[in-house]
């Protein structure tokens, strides 16, 4: 019996230790984020990368308690690919509400900036307790913490020359396959680059991020240049120069 009750006690003893470790890692991350509400506003009101502002603005209440529940979401808590989408998704949904605050009176995010503050330095993003700017988002917490330059094709500006905004919010449990896609497609628009000669013609984006990009714009195509544009990057290998188109700033809208 003696025996049988130093046995019991170990083994409640070793439940719990586990147990509470067990708990512990269990409430250290949260489930995905619920993002339905912004999945509903995306695919009726952005086509092709374009968006349909009048929509979003009919039904700005529902993108308010989207903001909401992104307001009320620790992203610590998040495994971090949860994180990134996360982020992305404030990025992009708080940028259309900045231009619903002047919409329709709007050519440009630009013109929601002032001489003494850009659009993206304004106070505007509410997370956790805080209220950050986009350029926070971006600069502060998605490019220093997840090195990826893939980010830069995965939040969008609202103008004609920024990546264009997906049909759907990101995901943590696709995250990679997502942000594939925004990049492949960005790098093989015709829109967004000109090959001539061995002159490669790219967005400035890369200009303004090539730290992001290891200074090595031609190997960032190469790696997802699909058809012919990989082909003629293969060809002129050693010899492409790398020049950069002007930026379109005028509002991505339909």
């Amino acid at each position: 019996m003696k025996i049988k009750r130093i046995l019991l006690a170990f083994l409640m003893s070793f439940y719990m230790s586990t147990g509470t470790a067990g708990l512990q890692v269990f409430a250290a991350t949260e489930p995905a984020v619920d993002n339905r509400l912004y999945a509903e506003l995306l695919k009726k009101y952005v086509r092709a990368g374009k968006v349909n502002y009048a929509g979003f603005q009919k039904e700005e209440a529902k993108l308010d308690r989207y903001l909401k529940i992104l307001e009320n979401v620790d992203p610590a808590r998040l495994p971090r690919d949860e994180q990134f989408a996360f982020y992305a998704n404030a990025y992009n949904a708080w940028t259309i509400k900045l231009i619903l605050s002047g919409y329709p009176d709007v050519t440009s995010i630009k013109d929601l900036g002032s001489l003494l503050k850009s659009p993206w330095k304004k106070k505007i993003v509410r997370i956790a307790g805080e209220v950050i700017s986009l350029d926070h988002v971006e600069h502060e917490i998605l490019r220093p913490r997840y090195k990826d330059p893939r980010v830069h094709f995965a939040i969008n500006c609202a103008a004609k020359s920024c990546p264009p905004l997906r049909s759907e919010p990101f995901s943590g449990a696709i995250l990679d396959q997502q942000l594939d896609d925004s990049t492949r497609s960005f790098i093989n628009d015709p829109k967004g680059y000109r090959l001539e000669d061995n002159e490669l013609y790219v967005s400035r984006i890369f200009k303004w991020f090539s730290e992001d990009f290891n200074d090595d714009i031609y190997g960032f195509f190469l790696k997802y240049a699909t058809g012919d544009l990989a082909k003629e990057l293969e060809a002129k290998s050693g010899r492409i120069v790398v020049k950069y188109l002007d930026y379109d700033w005028s509002l991505n809208g339909i």
